[in-house]
């Protein structure tokens, strides 16, 4: 009899070292996995901050909010479930999505940085506030919301495939399990992140008018200090978009059998790990990220140089470049 209990307690033993493993396995794969959608992640931070410009204080956080639980319904009930079929039944659209995905993200950064040299950005309208727009400042918030949700609803999908694409050898369970955990992560970092962004001005207000000098001062540097931070952002966010973009780009090539540009990159990233051997990791890395930042300013560009062509022929925009991205001035 104790013989059995101790041979069930063994099998609990071992049942509950291979669920913990399992667990540590999905969490690392979705590390990786949300590593890959960097780029997406950072930019998006960037942007959202400014659906809230010039909104009444007490709105800020209900509309960052609505924006939030749009992006998880994005996430987790339209593009889950494509994703997961996609993957099960059709893994070979899977680069050709994926590339389309970091074109997308070329084009956006280099449509940026086009933006801040010509001036020719576009800003994104603001919430009218209550009665301004004769039809309540809510009608005004609830388009400007649904225009939120729906442009995030391409960068989550560029975030979901790009983190499907890191763990497709999974079994089916496990990749659904490290999508959801991917997808309400990386929407609790970057909303919770934009709300305290958004906040650092009320903040800063409020301290600068206290009594304390040492409050005020630090409250004064608060405010200064938020237009500087949302132009770093701003300008990581390309850098990282342009980076993952191209090397989304350089790997879809080489899957899709055209090899040249990998291998150039490949060799030149262990030509430069071997001439540093001491930290040869690192440098073999920032080597492969600067050349498929490259790759991806060129592959952005373009397709910013189509679009703008086919503009001037038909006469459309008058040769001006238009943008979602509202911080893009805000680069140079």
């Amino acid at each position: 009899m104790s013989g059995g209990l101790i041979a069930l307690l063994d099998d609990v033993a071992a049942l509950a070292r291979a669920s913990a493993a399992s667990i540590d396995d999905i969490g690392a794969a979705a590390g990786r996995a949300s590593v890959k959608a960097a780029g997406v992640v950072v930019d998006d931070t960037a942007v959202t901050p400014q659906y809230v410009r010039d909104v009444d204080p007490q709105r800020e956080l209900p509309i960052i909010w609505r924006i939030a639980k749009g992006s998880l319904f994005n996430k987790l009930v339209i593009i889950l479930p494509i994703a997961l079929l996609l993957s099960q039944f059709a893994p070979w659209a899977l680069t050709p999505i994926l590339m389309l995905g970091g074109t997308y993200l070329c084009f956006e950064g280099a449509e940026k940085i086009w933006g801040a040299i010509s001036g020719h950005s576009k800003h994104i309208e603001p919430v009218v506030e209550a009665g301004d727009d004769g039809k309540g400042g809510k009608s005004a918030e609830d388009k400007m919301v649904g225009g939120a949700i729906r442009t995030d609803l391409i960068l989550s999908a560029e975030i979901m495939v790009i983190s499907l694409n890191e763990v497709a050898a999974e079994p089916i369970l496990n990749r659904a399990i490290i999508l959801v955990v991917v997808g309400i992560g990386i929407t609790i970092l970057v909303y919770g992140v934009v709300a305290a962004l958004i906040r650092m001005d009320d903040v800063g207000l409020k301290l600068a008018g206290r009594e304390s000098a040492a409050a005020q001062k630090f409250g004064g540097f608060l405010v200064a200090a938020m237009p500087k931070v949302l132009q770093v952002i701003s300008v990581v966010g390309t850098v990282a978009m342009l980076w993952v973009g191209g090397h989304i780009i350089l790997v879809g090539l080489y899957e899709l059998g055209w090899h040249p540009i990998y291998d150039f990159v490949h060799h030149a990233a262990e030509a430069a790990a071997h001439a540093v051997p001491v930290l040869a990791s690192v440098v073999a890395w920032i080597v492969n990220t600067f050349f498929s930042a490259v790759l991806g300013l060129v592959w952005g560009a373009a397709v910013v140089l189509v679009i703008e062509g086919t503009k001037a022929l038909t006469g459309r925009g008058k040769g001006k470049l238009t943008t979602r991205h509202p911080s893009a001035e805000n680069m140079v």
